[in-house]
């Protein structure tokens, strides 16, 4: 029992590290979305910039479930170890190719083969999850599946952690021009070593012994698309799965993780570095009710948990990020008389001609807190006729008393996530018969997940910008969550009346 202990942890490891290092390539493009804005598109509109990057990101997002498709019918065809090998290579060369591309000044092509690598990742990540989860869940004993798949249910927050991190120290090490000029680009490079060491660590793993066992007996499938899909009886658990559990499990996920970093840097203008450090720290101490709540579902059932989960969020959002973006609200704060700072300074490009004129003005107030704004002017050569739209920047750097209170938020809005989350592939895993599994389980995950998750970001950000009117310039900057309170609550109804909450035996 105790060799079997240990196998299984090992299996758990090496699985939960390479799926880590996944996730970690595919959110390091997330996490520098605002820089990534500045250098592969051009820079006439930034809001146009902005958004076109997060269309790049939430592409990688759409793709994913076409790899579900791809690897999920080579996983049920020859096995999970070598396809969720395959995946990783994919994602890891993607990666490190992002960090070498040249910026758009220089190469206008960039956009393009950005979008090209980005499709990449989101087709390896297509692939990745289903086998990592499936394989670890065929080496557990049925009554604590909940227990030991949750453990990959952790690697997508850790590897959102880790890339915070590497991007975190990179800006710690350098200067704030060097971290814009080049530094951005090492935790791409870094993707190269890390998938190196996880590829080594997979090739000594045995294949699963469910599947070994199918192909021993001969009972692999040999069309595992039309058996997912053709099939009517496993057509309606996958449309159930997808509609009352992943998608509503996918928007908790990406707005408590992904949508509260947008919010918090773009409609909030918080300073990166005071974001990221406390989206680190949040993220670092929920975590573990993954496990937690992975282990209460073997315990009194998945459904009730994740329902309860997306419950609790749909009716929490609004306040939670009403809190948040009044602690920013320079309007309800008091500036302290005698402490502005202004600075004027103008350069002139010596490739165009063209003259530029920044103004920075600091407003210290009686909180701590400290607004810096920051107008750019670029004339035309030898004119005074502006040649581009004014650049506006704001950034605010909250004062101390701030950063418990926003911690504490986002670890709520990540507990959330820990509840649909943690159980989820231990249900969708239970739902099909151990020769489809990896197909059938896939698809409705990525769409959950990928589709209607990974368009939070620019949904909710397109949906505050067109909040904004002349009599409302400032717009309705809570606009933005009406798409996943409305995604969650119609996954909770649909859950609630036809989500079973028996345990399916194959």
């Amino acid at each position: 029992m105790k060799k079997s202990n240990q196998n299984l942890y090992s299996v758990i490891g090496a699985s939960s590290l390479g799926t880590l290092i996944e996730w970690y390539d595919f959110y390091i493009f997330g996490s520098l979305a605002t820089i990534i804005s500045e250098k592969f598109f051009p820079s006439g509109n930034p809001t146009a910039a902005f958004l076109s990057t997060l269309a790049t990101f939430a592409a990688g997002f759409i793709v994913r479930p076409f790899g579900a498709l791809v690897f999920g019918r080579l996983g049920d065809l020859v096995g999970r170890k070598y396809t969720f090998l395959v995946t990783l290579v994919i994602m890891g060369g993607s990666t490190f190719c992002i960090g070498l591309i040249p910026g758009y000044a220089t190469f206008k092509a960039a956009p393009v083969v950005i979008l090209l690598l980005r499709l990449l990742q989101g087709l390896a990540l297509g692939g990745e999850y289903g086998g990592a989860a499936t394989y670890v869940a065929e080496h557990a004993p049925e009554n604590r599946r909940g227990y030991f798949t949750s453990w990959i249910q952790t690697t997508a927050t850790l590897g959102l952690f880790v890339s915070l991190l590497v991007i975190l120290g990179c800006q710690t090490l350098l200067s704030k021009d060097d971290f814009y000029n080049w530094g951005w680009r090492i935790p791409f490079l870094l993707s190269i070593a890390l998938v190196g060491v996880s590829i080594i660590i997979r090739l000594k793993m045995q294949e699963s012994p469910l599947f070994e066992k199918l192909k021993a007996e001969g009972k692999v499938s040999a069309n595992p698309l039309k058996e997912s899909f053709g099939h009517k009886a496993n057509l309606k658990m996958v449309l159930l799965a997808l509609f009352g559990a992943t998608m509503g499990q996918g928007v908790v996920w990406y707005t408590g993780q992904f949508y509260a970093q947008t919010f918090l840097l773009k409609t909030c203008n918080l300073d990166a570095t005071q974001v990221n450090t406390w989206m680190g720290i949040a993220l670092l101490l929920a975590t573990p009710f993954f496990v937690v709540f992975g282990a209460l579902s073997d315990k009194i059932g998945r459904k009730t948990i994740m329902l309860a989960g997306m419950l609790i969020a749909l009716i929490c959002y609004r306040p939670i990020f009403a809190s948040l973006y009044s602690y920013a609200d320079a309007s309800h704060k008091t500036e302290i008389a005698g402490k502005r700072l202004s600075q004027t300074t103008a350069h002139i490009d010596a490739s165009t001609g063209d003259s530029a004129v920044i103004v920075s003005t600091m407003h210290t107030y009686t909180d701590g807190s400290v607004l810096t704004e920051t107008q750019k002017k670029t004339f035309a050569a030898g004119t005074s006729r502006d040649k581009a739209i004014p650049q506006v920047k704001k950034s605010m750097l909250l004062g101390h008393m701030y950063g418990s209170r926003v911690v504490g938020f986002i670890f709520v809005l990540v507990l959330f996530v820990t509840m649909v989350y943690g159980p989820i592939a231990a249900f969708l895993v239970e739902l099909f018969p151990t020769h489809i599994r990896y197909t059938s389980m896939s698809l409705p995950y990525h769409i959950g997940n990928g589709v209607f998750g990974g368009l939070v970001p620019f949904i909710g950000t397109l949906m505050y910008e067109y909040s904004k009117t002349p009599a409302n310039p400032s717009g309705d900057v809570l606009a933005g969550l009406w798409y996943p309170i409305g995604i969650a609550a119609a996954c909770f109804i649909i859950g609630a009346l036809y989500v079973s909450t028996k345990h399916q035996k194959h």
